[in-house]
């Protein structure tokens, strides 16, 4: 684990702010919302392997959307702030905040991982 003075060190500005402070980048600008490519995404922090792309869908949403995450990568976890009730996703290497969980996605899980591009790196298919 680091501290939050070395988290400051390697992370941008709004990486930090989504990562260790659990902000949320605005809807619809972050860089893998409309991206297709081949491979996998993982953690921006610390490069924990996340998702696969065959799992990515487009949910209109304004964030990358994934039905299912990779196994033992992430921690679900009780959300009760800004008045809501929801299920936040963080990576389970550096407990980095990644987005939310919903239940409203696609076959098979019926999951949509809502997750901030910005808390997330993509590794094409070589």
């Amino acid at each position: 684990m680091k501290t939050e003075k070395e988290w400051k060190k390697i992370l941008s500005k709004e990486q930090y702010h989504v990562l260790r402070k659990k902000g949320t980048e605005k809807p619809f600008s972050g860089k893998y919302v409309k991206f297709d490519k081949k491979g996998k995404y993982v953690c921006a922090g610390c490069e924990n392997e996340l998702f696969d792309s065959e799992t990515k869908f487009d949910s209109d949403c304004g964030w990358p959307s994934f039905y299912d995450a990779k196994k033992n990568a992430v921690e679900l976890k009780k959300d009760l702030s800004h008045f809501m009730i929801r299920i936040e996703v963080v990576c389970k290497k550096c407990g980095g905040h990644l987005g939310h969980v919903f239940d409203d996605g696609p076959k098979p899980t019926g999951k949509r991982f809502c997750i901030n591009s910005i808390a997330i790196d993509f590794e094409g298919k070589k």
